[in-house]
């Protein structure tokens, strides 16, 4: 599997992802890690939803609602959220280079206009942030509150490379997209769509609109051409910014279920090397002590097959499994212990209070 770049940071797998914020001083962005505004896939006239006449009544609407976020070590975009001066964005774009949300950050608005804004809360599971600047009166967006459907048009608007308010224009290819954690995003990235139209670095954390208007999600990464790819970009769907969103102006925490255990694949090299079973499944190597897995009787060695009744494949399934679940809940686990199956019952945590 490729891996995908963060338009502001990083990796779908371990190859090529690349997230769609910009670090580092706006530029040309290497060959191999950015998809330039002119490198698209199908043409935007062939979507649904209103097709190339309806982008300009798009930006129309949406450009006043998004801005530009410059932090000491580069810059991504961001789409206002309350007119109050509430924002929101991707968390990468106001993280340092360790995952540091900076305290302030310089944001432009559509008009030219710049103030100060102070990061409220960022939540790295999902890479959402807030951030707020000190106005009032602001055009906030309309964000969808159901999923498009695939086919339907959308329109990237934000700040590749430094370009303020650039557009793009495509549609939505998929839903649902789970990708594997990397170093650059270690929860991985679950439930994500997935549209052609070009997403580029600095693009992280700009509106995508569909042809009404509303903002269905934030950019988030792509697939570089090094890879392979053609027009495959990320977004970080409108339900899962909304809820995070939320929860951080309210508390300044996001709540996230936990399990307890470092997971990792079962590649056909390490069930040969430890005489494992199967290549399906998630490999247990570390269970935390006190954690939820630990006082449900998981050990380290264990395979994890099943989880809250959803097979697990891998480590990707198994992270979309425990996202759809609340902390407090009691969730059924069936592991591979040699060669026995054993079913847990396991009452998950809140990942904020994991050590």
């Amino acid at each position: 599997m490729k891996s995908f770049r963060l338009c502001a940071a990083a990796g779908v797998s371990a190859a090529a992802l690349a997230l769609a914020g910009c670090t580092g001083s706006p530029g040309p962005a290497p060959s191999s890690t950015a998809a330039s505004p002119g490198e698209s896939g199908p043409a935007a006239s062939q979507s649904g939803g209103g097709g190339l006449p309806a982008v300009p009544g798009v930006v129309k609407e949406v450009e006043p609602s998004v801005v530009t976020i410059r932090t000491d070590i580069g810059l991504g975009s961001g789409v206002i959220y309350h007119s109050d001066g509430s924002i929101v964005t991707d968390a990468h774009v106001v993280e340092d280079q360790q995952k540091n949300p900076f305290k302030k950050v310089q944001v432009q608005f559509a008009d030219g206009s710049q103030s100060e804004g102070t990061v409220v809360g960022v939540d790295d599971v999902t890479d959402v942030a807030v951030l707020k600047v000190d106005r009032t009166g602001l055009p906030a967006a309309r964000f969808a509150s159901s999923a498009p459907e695939v086919g339907s048009m959308t329109v990237v608007i934000g700040s590749p490379l430094g370009l303020e308010e650039t557009v793009t224009a495509g549609i939505v290819s998929g839903l649902h997209r789970n990708m594997p954690p990397s170093k650059e995003s270690p929860h991985g990235a679950i439930d994500l769509l997935q549209t052609d139209a070009p997403i580029s670095p600095g693009n992280s954390g700009g509106a995508v609109a569909d042809s009404s208007g509303q903002v269905i999600g934030l950019s988030e990464a792509y697939l570089p051409p090094s890879s392979g790819a053609v027009a495959i970009g990320f977004v970080t769907p409108s339900s899962t910014v909304t809820d995070v969103a939320d929860q951080l102006l309210a508390s300044g925490s996001v709540k996230h279920a936990a399990l307890g255990v470092v997971p990792t694949d079962i590649t056909p090299q390490l069930a040969q090397r430890f005489s494992l079973p199967t290549t399906a499944g998630a490999l247990v190597v570390d269970v935390a002590h006190g954690s939820p897995a630990e006082q449900a009787g998981m050990k380290s060695g264990d395979i994890i097959t099943k989880f809250a009744g959803s097979a697990v494949g891998n480590v990707t399934d198994l992270l979309a499994a425990l996202r759809k679940q609340d902390p407090g809940q009691q969730v059924e686990v069936v592991v591979e212990r040699g060669s026995t199956s054993q079913s847990l019952r396991v009452t998950l945590g809140n990942l904020a209070d994991q050590p």
